[in-house]
């Protein structure tokens, strides 16, 4: 009886060594012939996805001591849980907000080389970066989102960078993923150099909760996805449109964040 009973335990076994052997022989070959490479300067690394020393040296990230709510990092220590300036003020829609990495040095030409440089094999990487980030944001969430493109602009870039950085996400952290629950309805102009109030102006109206998906998001906490975080315009868009369609929260989180010169 025993022996009978131990056959297909270790023909399980079996069956997963010869998985593991492929898996690595495998990543083997693939190393061989395109060695992995750093995401920002090209020098060898151990694994795909990765950045070499000097790089990772000269990224800023963010960590603590933050705001709890908008996430922006404070210039000295503060009593746990107190809330930035600007949130105590006019606290945001969204529940909370968190970025890996400040807007600028490292972090800016990871975004510009995986956005305007065709650089979709950085999505896990960065991906990953956003996870370590993340927190309970992550752990929470019931529902990701990437925030849309319009159209136009998605067939002028080929491929929506929010996208493929939600669809990493989810593949990492075993999350649903629904790529396609909002949608812009209209193209806005490039929101560059505008200010808080003209880029929610300019984005009055411009995004929805694509029709038939209301229903998967009724009741669940949602975490929206995104490359940059400047003012929140964009976001607070896209907020406005899942709070309308019943989602219970959203947290918003992104790759990188523009944070004030004096506190960098």
């Amino acid at each position: 009886m025993t022996g009978a009973s131990s056959l297909p335990q270790r023909e399980v076994e079996g069956e997963n060594a010869v998985m593991r052997f492929g898996h690595t022989f495998g990543r083997w070959v693939l190393d061989s012939l395109l060695p992995p490479r750093c995401m920002l300067c090209g020098e060898m690394v151990d694994e795909p996805g990765r950045l070499c020393a000097a790089c990772w040296q000269g990224l800023d990230f963010i960590a603590e001591p933050l705001c709890p709510c908008c996430g922006m990092p404070f210039a000295m220590p503060v009593p746990a849980g107190m809330l930035c300036a600007a949130c105590l003020a006019k606290p945001p829609r969204y529940r909370r907000a968190r970025a890996a990495l400040v807007y600028g040095r490292g972090g800016r030409d990871l975004v510009l080389r995986f956005k305007r440089a065709d650089r979709t094999d950085m999505a896990a990487g960065l991906a990953a970066l956003m996870r370590q980030a993340a927190g309970p944001l992550l752990h929470e969430a019931e529902l990701i989102l990437p925030v849309p493109l319009h159209p136009r602009r998605l067939w002028r870039r080929r491929f929506n960078q929010s996208a493929l950085l939600a669809q990493a996400l989810g593949h990492q952290a075993a999350k649903p993923v629904l790529l396609d629950g909002l949608e812009r309805v209209r193209q806005t102009p490039s929101l560059g150099g505008l200010n808080r109030g003209e880029r929610r102006r300019a984005l009055a109206g411009a995004i929805r909760v694509a029709p038939g998906r209301r229903v998967m998001l009724a009741g669940r906490a949602v975490l929206l996805v995104d490359d940059v975080f400047t003012t929140g315009a964009t976001a607070h868009a896209c907020i406005r449109a899942l709070l309308g369609a019943g989602a219970a929260s959203v947290d918003v989180l992104t790759l990188t964040r523009v944070v004030r010169p004096d506190i960098v």
